[in-house]
């Protein structure tokens, strides 16, 4: 894949852009007016003010934290990762919370989120009466050990 689409949705919105040439995220900027305070507990969903045609059914776009909001200023997302399927065309909006002491503002066209492009897989389903037997069997959480 060489390319995705963006379309603007707002006209002061921003570009997705990548940091660095090393980035593996695009950036994504809140598209707002006013600053949104945040304090713990807090949760807003921002507008980015763009849509993206990915283009193809074999990726799709994650949205993850930016690990620098996430560390200093304990701002995550709300579903932990976001999705954005290939055939979706609406509004990229970042769920967003404020999960440590203290306030935080989130202004406008700062850098919220990040977007991945990946690929996926697409295999289909079988209905079975029994799965294969593994070492770890039906063995949940913690089931392997401590570390």
């Amino acid at each position: 894949m060489e390319k995705i689409k963006v379309k603007k949705l707002n006209e002061k919105a921003r570009l997705p852009q990548r940091a660095t040439q090393g980035s593996a995220g695009f950036d994504l900027y809140a598209c707002i007016d006013e600053p949104i305070a945040l304090n713990k507990g807090d949760t807003a969903v921002i507008p980015t003010g763009i849509a993206v045609e990915i283009g193809s059914p074999d990726y799709a776009a994650f949205v993850y934290a930016r690990s620098g909001l996430a560390i200093k200023q304990g701002i995550g997302l709300l579903n932990s990762v976001g999705v954005i399927d290939s055939d979706y065309r609406g509004e990229i909006r970042v769920g967003i919370i404020k999960q440590t002491q203290g306030a935080y503002e989130i202004k406008p066209f700062e850098r919220i989120a990040q977007m991945v492009i990946q690929p996926v897989a697409l295999p289909e389903t079988e209905l079975c009466e029994q799965l294969d037997e593994t070492q770890r069997g039906e063995g949940g959480f913690g089931s392997t050990g401590k570390n």
